[in-house]
C-alpha cells in the first residue's frame, strides 16, 4: 500500500523503497518479522541477572524486553491490517506503511540498544544468550523489510552548476530530507465509520487508561536503561500511532466528547497516586503538576496572545513568596498565619498586580522588545530577593536562605502533611498534594478553556495573527494584551501559592530564565511550544516531557542538557508545530493540508 500526500505533489513514475527489496517479500518480512520480534521477547537475552531487569528468563519477558515486546506487536498488527484482514482496517485509516516502518524501527532501536548495553556493560559478547542473537538478527530483518516498503519519491531538482560548495550541499541535504519525509508521509486520515456515542465514550476512557499505564510505566522507570528504552519505544511508537491516523481519530472524538474527555483525563490522572506505594514517584507527579499548570497558564499569553513573555517564572515566585510569608513560617517577619484557602488567593491577586504593574508600561512594545523587558523583569525579581536579607535591604525574604519551613496545608480539617487511609488506599504527603494540584490544575484548565472560547479569547488570537488588521478592525490591543498578561499570571501565582507549601522551602535560585531544573522561564516557554500553543492539552503534556526526560537523564551529569538540547531540535524539525497542534498553527506550518470549511474550527 502506497501512501502519498499533498506535500509531494512532483513525483516520479516508480514507487521504490530504501532497500532493493520487491514490495509483497519486503512486506511479508516485516509482518513476519513483527511476530518474530514478540516470540523472540520470551527468549533469554543474557546469561547473568548483573544487567538490571533480568533478561535470562525463558517463556516469560523482563525490563526491555516487554518495550520490544510491544513495539514488535504493533509492527505485526500494522502490517496485517495492510493486507486488507477484515477488522484491521480500523488501525490504519490513514494508511498502513509509515505506521510499519515507524514501529518497526522502533523494535530495532530498542532492541540494539538493549543488546549492546549488555555487551558493554557486561564486557563483550559472550554475556549474550541466544536470544539475544535470536532478536538483533530478527529486529535488524524486520526494519529491512520495513524500509523496502515502496514510497513515492519527489521529484529532485538539479543543482544550479554556479553554486559554491555550500550552497551545493544545502541543496543536496535539502533533497535527502525531502526523500525521507516522504518515505514516512500518510495521506489524509479516511472518514472513521460511526459509533454508537456510549461506545465512543468507552473507547475514549479505553485511551485515557492506556496512556494513564504508559506515563506511570515512563515516571515509575526504576533504572536508566529502561528509561531510554521507554523513550525510543515511546517515540517511534507514538509516530507510528500518529502516521495511521489513529492520533487524528482520537482526537476528533475527545473533540465531539470534550466534557467526557475532560473528566475522564482527569479522573484517570486522580487514580496515578493510588498506583504508588511511596512517596518517590508520587513527589515527582506532584512537581510534573506543578510545572505542567504553570505552562498552561503561559500558553495564554504566548499561545492564544502571542506575546514573547520571557519572565514568566517571576510571577511564579511572586504567589510562591507571597503565600510563604503569610503562611505562619518562622522565618517570616510578619507573623501572620492565614488560611490556606486565603494564602493562595493572595498569591493570585499579588502576582495579578504585578503582571498589571509590569505590563501596563511594557505592552506597547512588541516582539523583541517586549521579550528583553519581560526578560529583565525576572532578574530584577530574583536580583530584588537575595537583597532583602536586612543587609543589602530590608528583612522580609531572608535573601538567598529564602522563607523555610512553611506549615502543611491544612484545609477544612485535612491535613496535607499526613499520610491517610481512604478506601483501603494509604494515600501519603506527596499523594494528597497531587490531588490538590489536579484541583487548581482543574480550575486552570476551565479558566483558560473559557478564556480562550469568549470574546476575548477571540481578540486575543486576532492580536496573536495581526495585531495591526486587529486593531484597525476595532479591537482595543493594549487593553487585551494586559487581560492577558494579568490572567496569565494569577495563574502562575495560583500554582506558585502551592508549591510553596509542597517544597516547604522558597529560594530565589528556584526562579531563574535557565537553569539545569525547572521550572524556568525558558523551559516553560519551550514546553509551551514543544507541546502545543494555543492548546489546552499540548502545555500539560509539553510541561510533564520536559520535567521528567531531564529528571531521568541525571545520569549524564555534565551531558545532560546537550542531550536533551539535540532531542528538542530534532523534534521540533519534525513536528514544528508541537506535539498536540491547535488548527490554526498546524495549518500555517504544513501548507499540504486541508483547510477547515469552518474557519473558527482552525482553533479547535
Amino acid at each position: 500500500m502506497t501512501t502519498i500526500t499533498a506535500d509531494t505533489p512532483q513525483t516520479t513514475a516508480a514507487d521504490t523503497g530504501f532497500i532493493a527489496i520487491p514490495e509483497k517479500p519486503a512486506r511479508l518480512l516485516a509482518t513476519a518479522g513483527g511476530l518474530l520480534t514478540v516470540i523472540s521477547c520470551f527468549l533469554s537475552w543474557t546469561w547473568t541477572a548483573a544487567f538490571p531487569g533480568d533478561l535470562t528468563v525463558y517463556g516469560y519477558p523482563g525490563g526491555l524486553q516487554w518495550l520490544v515486546l510491544v513495539a514488535g506487536a504493533l509492527t505485526t498488527l500494522f502490517g496485517l491490517a495492510s493486507y486488507g484482514i477484515k477488522g484491521l482496517g480500523w488501525l490504519t485509516p490513514a494508511g498502513a506503511d509509515a505506521s510499519i516502518k515507524l514501529s518497526a524501527l522502533a523494535a530495532f532501536a530498542t532492541a540494539w540498544y538493549t543488546i549492546i548495553s549488555i555487551t558493554v556493560q557486561l564486557g563483550g559478547v559472550v554475556n549474550l544468550e541466544p536470544g539475544g542473537y535470536v532478536v538483533a538478527a530478527v529486529t535488524l530483518a524486520t526494519a529491512l523489510g520495513a524500509l523496502a516498503l515502496p514510497f513515492r519519491r519527489p521529484a529532485l531538482e538539479p543543482a544550479d552548476p554556479d553554486d559554491g560548495q555550500w550552497d551545493t550541499f544545502k541543496h543536496n541535504a535539502g533533497n535527502v530530507w525531502a526523500t525521507v519525509k516522504a518515505a514516512f508521509t500518510t495521506r489524509a486520515a479516511s472518514p472513521a465509520r460511526a459509533l454508537p456515542s456510549w461506545a465512543e465514550i468507552l473507547l475514549i476512557a479505553a485511551v485515557l487508561a492506556v496512556t494513564l499505564g504508559i506515563f506511570t510505566y515512563g515516571i515509575t522507570t526504576p533504572y536508566q536503561e529502561l528509561f531510554i528504552g521507554f523513550l525510543i519505544t515511546a517515540g517511534f511508537g507514538f509516530g507510528a500511532l500518529n502516521k495511521a491516523g489513529l492520533v487524528a481519530r482520537f482526537t476528533n472524538l475527545t473533540a465531539k466528547h470534550r466534557n467526557v474527555a475532560l473528566v475522564g483525563a482527569f479522573a484517570a490522572a486522580m487514580a496515578f497516586p493510588l498506583t504508588q506505594t511511596d512517596d518517590q514517584y508520587a513527589t515527582l507527579g506532584v512537581n510534573i503538576l506543578i510545572f505542567a499548570t504553570v505552562a498552561l497558564g503561559l500558553n495564554i499569553v504566548v499561545g492564544l496572545t502571542g506575546l514573547l513573555d520571557l519572565g514568566y517564572v517571576a510571577f511564579l515566585g511572586v504567589g510562591a513568596y507571597t503565600a510563604a510569608l503569610v503562611s505562619g513560617s518562622p522565618n517570616s517577619p510578619f507573623g501572620v498565619h492565614l488560611p490556606f484557602w486565603a494564602a493562595i488567593l493572595l498569591g493570585a491577586v499579588a502576582s495579578m498586580v504585578f503582571g498589571v504593574l509590569i505590563g501596563a508600561p511594557t505592552l506597547r512594545l512588541r516582539g523583541d522588545y517586549l521579550a528583553i523587558v519581560t526578560l529583565g523583569f525576572g532578574e530584577i525579581f530574583r536580583i530584588t530577593m537575595n537583597n532583602l536579607d536586612g543587609v543589602s535591604g530590608p528583612d522580609i525574604t531572608n535573601g538567598p536562605n529564602g522563607i523555610a519551613n512553611i506549615p502543611n496545608v491544612d484545609l477544612f480539617g485535612f491535613d496535607f502533611g499526613a499520610s491517610h487511609t481512604i478506601a483501603g488506599f494509604t494515600i501519603g504527603r506527596f499523594a494528597n498534594y497531587f490531588l490538590l494540584l489536579l484541583l487548581i490544575t482543574l480550575i486552570v484548565v476551565m479558566v483558560f478553556r473559557r478564556s480562550a472560547e469568549s470574546r476575548i479569547g477571540r481578540a486575543w488570537v486576532a492580536i496573536r495573527e495581526d495585531e495591526t488588521a486587529a486593531e484597525a478592525m476595532g479591537i482595543n490591543g493594549f487593553r487585551v494584551k494586559l487581560i492577558a498578561f494579568a490572567l496569565g499570571a494569577t495563574l502562575a501565582g495560583l500554582a506558585g501559592a502551592v508549591q510553596a507549601h509542597v517544597q516547604y522551602t522558597v529560594t530565589p535560585e528556584q526562579y531563574q530564565f535557565a537553569n539545569s531544573t525547572p521550572p524556568n522561564s525558558a523551559f516553560l516557554l519551550a514546553a509551551v511550544v514543544l507541546g502545543g500553543m494555543g492548546t489546552i492539552s499540548g502545555p500539560l503534556v509539553g510541561g510533564a516531557l520536559l520535567y521528567l526526560i531531564p529528571n531521568k537523564l541525571q545520569f549524564l551529569g555534565e551531558y545532560q542538557l546537550l542531550v536533551f538540547g539535540i532531542a528538542l531540535v530534532i523534534l521540533m524539525r519534525l513536528r514544528p508545530e508541537g506535539l498536540i497542534p491547535n488548527r490554526r498553527n498546524q495549518l500555517e506550518l504544513h501548507k499540504d493540508l486541508e483547510a477547515p470549511t469552518v474557519l473558527g474550527k482552525a482553533g479547535a
